[in-house]
Parts: structure tokens; C-alpha cells; sequence
């Protein structure tokens, strides 16, 4: 019983270990990031459907709706609280992906407020805040 456990527990490990796909020339890629060590970001939808590798988005140029996951620690009370892990899905929608280029969303929490900036090749940000919020507690 312990060997098809063992298995199926490193077959999972190794799906995270695995490369990036090339990049797209005739899409735009979008890399996720974090300001603060510790805390998470994830793709999670791509015009309302689930995608199956949360590490990035690679979009068709045009309009397009991304819903990231982005978790971290808040401290809900005083200061002897312990820290209580928070998690907010996190919708942009930006009508100007390019073709070839690279983005880069940015996922924090400043104040314990989740927000979102996605920034073009230029470094140009071109959405400062998500369209929605959905945060778990």
C-alpha cells in the first residue's frame, strides 16, 4: 500500500519540476510575481477556464480576463495573534496583450489589502488594480 502512495506522491513532484514551455512568438507571456517572500501567486483561469499549469500565463494578442490565486499570512487581531493565511483570487482584464511581448503581474498586500498590477515589456504599468476580489476567510 505504502509503494502506490510513495509513486504517486513523487509523480506529482515531478510535474512542478517540469521546464517551462518555449515561448510563443504569436502569443504574449505573462510572468507572475510577488513582492514579499513567503507569499504565493498562481494562475488559475484564463477566460473562464481553469488552466492545468499555474507557473504563467501565454495569451493570444487581444483581450483577455486572467484570474490569479494569491495567498499570504495577515495577522487578524493584536499583536500576540498568530499569523492566518489568506486566499484571494484576483480577476484583471486588460485589453492589449501583443503578440511576442512579455508581461509581468504583480500580486501584494499592502495593509492586508490584495492588489495587482500588470506591467507591459517596457515596465509601463497598464492595469493598477484587479476588476475583482474574492478573498477566503
Amino acid at each position: 500500500m505504502r509503494q502506490p502512495m510513495m509513486l504517486m506522491a513523487l509523480s506529482a513532484l515531478g510535474g512542478c519540476a517540469s521546464p517551462l514551455p518555449p515561448v510563443d512568438a504569436k502569443q504574449a507571456w505573462i510572468d507572475l510575481y510577488t513582492t514579499t517572500p513567503g507569499r504565493v501567486i498562481m494562475a488559475d483561469k484564463l477566460d473562464g477556464q481553469r488552466l492545468e499549469d499555474g507557473r504563467y500565463f501565454q495569451v493570444t494578442p487581444g483581450k483577455h480576463e486572467l484570474v490569479v490565486r494569491f495567498d499570504y499570512e495577515f495577522y487578524g487581531g493584536g499583536m500576540m495573534t498568530e499569523p492566518r493565511d489568506r486566499i484571494c483570487y484576483l480577476t484583471v482584464r486588460y485589453d492589449g496583450f501583443k503578440a511576442g511581448e512579455r508581461y509581468r503581474l504583480e500580486a501584494r498586500a499592502p495593509a492586508m489589502q490584495p492588489q495587482v498590477l500588470l506591467y507591459d515589456a517596457s515596465r509601463k504599468v497598464v492595469v493598477n488594480e484587479p476588476s475583482n476580489v474574492f478573498c477566503i476567510p
